[in-house]
């Protein structure tokens, strides 16, 4: 399994309901495809204090690499990001991906 984990720095003058319309936006289109386990995203609580600059964030577990790459290269996918990198500090560097490969 990957958990492909994307946390988002928002622009300061990006409201609440937009940041919530694309994370809802990615995770309807996660839910359509083939390989995608699940899909969980909300705001960046911050608990211990190592990433004030993220504003939210979303974990989406795909079955495999596969099914990654097939997320990764969809053109709905593309578009999506683009809107969320139209919201972030930076455009894209506004965003930081990782992706965990798991046992499970």
């Amino acid at each position: 399994m990957i958990l492909h984990c994307v946390f988002c720095t928002f622009r300061s003058d990006t409201d609440k309901t937009a940041r919530q319309t694309i994370l809802k936006d990615l995770a309807a289109f996660s839910g359509t495809l083939d390989g995608v386990v699940g899909f969980d995203h909300g705001p960046n609580a911050d608990y211990e204090g190592k990433s004030p600059q993220v504003t939210d964030g979303f974990v989406i577990r795909f079955h495999d690499r596969e099914a990654l790459a097939t997320y990764a290269d969809h053109p709905t996918h593309k578009a999506l990001g683009a809107r969320l990198c139209d919201l972030c500090n930076g455009g894209a560097d506004g965003i930081m991906v990782v992706d965990l490969v798991t046992d499970d």
